[in-house]
């Protein structure tokens, strides 16, 4: 399940609908990142997330079955949400189910590596110095570049 949306999510929810997938899986490992007040070193007081709707979907489905090839997984679910969002608003949510932890865990934290590299979001923080677009992190281009060697089980 991919979904690009403005209205937030359910954490709850978004578990117990992973959790009853399939009673072999073993596993289930999400993560939820949330809108901080320090970026980059500015102080932020909210954050505008734009999307190319139809390629952003595309781009996640493509992210997601690099998953599934890497690793032996159950469901997985990516929520992104676009729009106006405020300090500790809930951004985006990443959860899928294997029969093993490492797998859950590392297929996780790949999903997120590569969508905050390769997913077409643009980010807009208002700072106390006013509106700014967010530059690319060279420190998500690092965390993406682990993967390119690595492989489950290797």
């Amino acid at each position: 399940m991919i979904s690009v949306q403005t209205h937030d999510f359910d954490i709850a929810s978004e578990y117990n609908a992973l959790k009853s997938s399939s009673a072999s899986d073993g596993a289930i490992v999400t993560f939820t990142g949330l809108v901080r007040d320090i970026n980059q070193g500015n102080q932020v007081t909210g954050l505008t997330l734009e999307h190319y709707p139809g390629m952003t979907e595309k781009s996640l489905a493509n992210i997601v079955q690099q998953a599934k090839l890497r690793w032996p997984l159950g469901k997985v679910h990516v929520i992104h949400r676009v729009g106006r969002l405020l300090l500790l608003d809930q951004i985006v949510f990443v959860g899928v189910t294997s029969k093993h932890r490492e797998a859950a865990f590392e297929a996780c934290q790949f999903i997120m590596d590569y969508l905050k590299n390769n997913a077409p979001f643009w980010k807009k923080e208002t700072t106390l110095d006013g509106e700014k677009w967010v530059e690319f992190n060279e420190k998500d281009r690092e965390a993406a570049s682990r993967w390119k060697k690595r492989k489950y089980g290797v």
